[in-house]
């Protein structure tokens, strides 16, 4: 939107009402997006805690589809969902609730799929610097390391 345009209240209403609708959204986006219409910081609460009230916005709500669909589509692990929600100011009880919608089976079946999977593009001759390879690319996917360490020990037998 043009920095120029401010939007009265009245203007803003509908338009964050629908870009709440159109996806789940977490206060701070719906925040950031109402000061992109101009609006000063009494109005941006006023129309904030009005989608709250409404049912629009719910931060458990959009918790656990940020982390369902982290999981399933993107295969992240749990460390790199709970910072993503963290630096999306979701609060700590949201994010555990959410993470603790993901079935420890199919978690650790994603693991071993990321981790096969990426295990099978490595080339180096050495399998101590394939396997180093391997744990940074599943610590950077977001899994725990303890579980990485079972994987391997797993995938060795």
């Amino acid at each position: 939107m043009d920095k120029n345009i401010r939007l009265t209240l009245q203007q803003a209403k509908p338009k964050i009402e629908y870009y709440c609708n159109y996806q789940e959204r977490c206060q701070s986006e719906v925040k950031d997006k109402l000061y992109t219409f101009g609006l000063d910081t009494d109005d941006v609460n006023e129309l904030l805690a009005h989608v709250v009230k409404s049912g629009l916005v719910n931060e458990e709500r959009y918790a656990a589809a940020f982390t369902g669909g982290k999981f399933r589509q993107k295969q992240w692990g749990k460390v790199r969902i709970k910072q993503a929600l963290k630096f999306k100011r979701i609060s700590d009880y949201s994010i555990k609730k959410a993470l603790l919608e993901i079935d420890d089976v199919a978690y650790i079946n994603t693991l071993e799929k990321v981790g096969d999977k990426y295990y099978a593009t490595l080339k180096d001759k050495l399998n101590y610097i394939r396997e180093q390879k391997l744990i940074q690319h599943l610590i950077q996917k977001g899994f725990e390391y303890d579980l990485i360490q079972d994987y391997l020990k797993r995938k060795k037998t």
